[in-house]
């Protein structure tokens, strides 16, 4: 069996390339993204679109230099046939869910457009920084034809990044591969110092842009590549990179009886009576793990 390492299975990997003043992240989910996806019997239109989303947050989440902060991704619609969409990180830890319309859209047919999905809807991206207690939330429209190209927009409209953002799906015999490269310009100095005249057109950006965007959906999905190949790959006739481990990715879903019966607690006895059923049990249905709390209250 490949090691996880070879892989880069449920792994991210962080690099930066300082002579041209740019950072990036790549993963590969693989058993932890069949676990999460396994708690609904989702259609094939919506395993991909969960499975591109998951990969997206883990991504976005290895940005996080708070161990102890948060990155949540939620789409929202009022009219599409996917009305929530909703994924987080902490600390390495993966979760994720979609509510749909499975009648609608068994109707798109098996390959759906995101407009065609979610309609007019909107991607909201949130850091939660632990260490702080701050929040950041950057809300974009749900436009191009994939949700990279919403998050490319967040971090131009919200942070003034010029960032390339790339994922590949590959579903095959049941089981569910998604990588993902996200490549920022960070001008005017490494990862950490102030960003200074970001802009598209940067030669450094352009070059690096260029050299990122050449990566395809097979080299992102293929387990044969591990990471630090993929990067070397791209980024080999460069003078020095840098590479680090990331955290390893879980499935964490933070549901327990204690948490559900801590949150009941706050509400009076009567609006509690009123949620039991005829058992006297309130019976709480973890969305993302599908698992249920029947919980009783004397």
């Amino acid at each position: 069996m490949t090691d996880q390492a070879e892989t880069g299975f449920d792994q991210v990997l962080q690099f930066t390339v300082p002579g041209r003043d740019a950072r990036g992240r790549v993963v590969r989910l693989g058993p932890v993204l069949d676990t999460v996806l396994s708690a609904h019997a989702y259609p094939a239109p919506i395993r991909n679109l969960l499975a591109e989303a998951l990969t997206l947050t883990a991504l976005l989440g290895a940005l996080l230099k708070d161990d102890d902060g948060q990155l949540t991704m939620q789409a929202q619609t009022q009219d599409g046939v996917v009305d929530l969409l909703v994924c987080d990180y902490r600390g390495g830890e993966l979760r994720g869910y979609v509510r749909h319309d499975r009648a609608r859209l068994d109707e798109l047919g098996p390959h759906p457009s995101l407009h065609a999905l979610f309609g007019d809807g909107y991607l909201a991206i949130t850091f939660d920084l632990a260490s702080s207690d701050q929040r950041y939330q950057g809300i974009v429209p749900l436009e191009g034809d994939c949700l990279a190209r919403a998050c490319e927009s967040y971090f131009f409209q919200s942070e003034q990044v010029p960032t390339l953002i790339r994922v590949g799906v590959h579903a095959e015999n049941g089981r569910t591969v998604a990588g993902a490269l996200l490549v920022q310009h960070l001008p005017d100095g490494e990862e950490g110092r102030e960003r200074l005249h970001a802009r598209l057109d940067h030669p450094e950006w352009e070059h690096v842009a260029a050299l990122a965007g050449s990566l395809t959906d097979e080299e992102l999905t293929d387990p044969q590549l591990g990471l630090e190949s993929l990067v070397w790959r791209l980024f080999h006739e460069e003078s020095e990179v840098r590479v680090a481990q990331g955290h390893p990715l879980t499935r964490g879903c933070r549901c327990t009886a204690e948490h559900y019966r801590d949150l009941l607690a706050r509400f009076g006895a009567e609006q509690r009576a009123e949620m039991a059923n005829d058992d006297g049990l309130i019976v709480v249905d973890c969305a993302f793990c599908s698992k249920e709390f029947p919980l009783r209250f004397d």
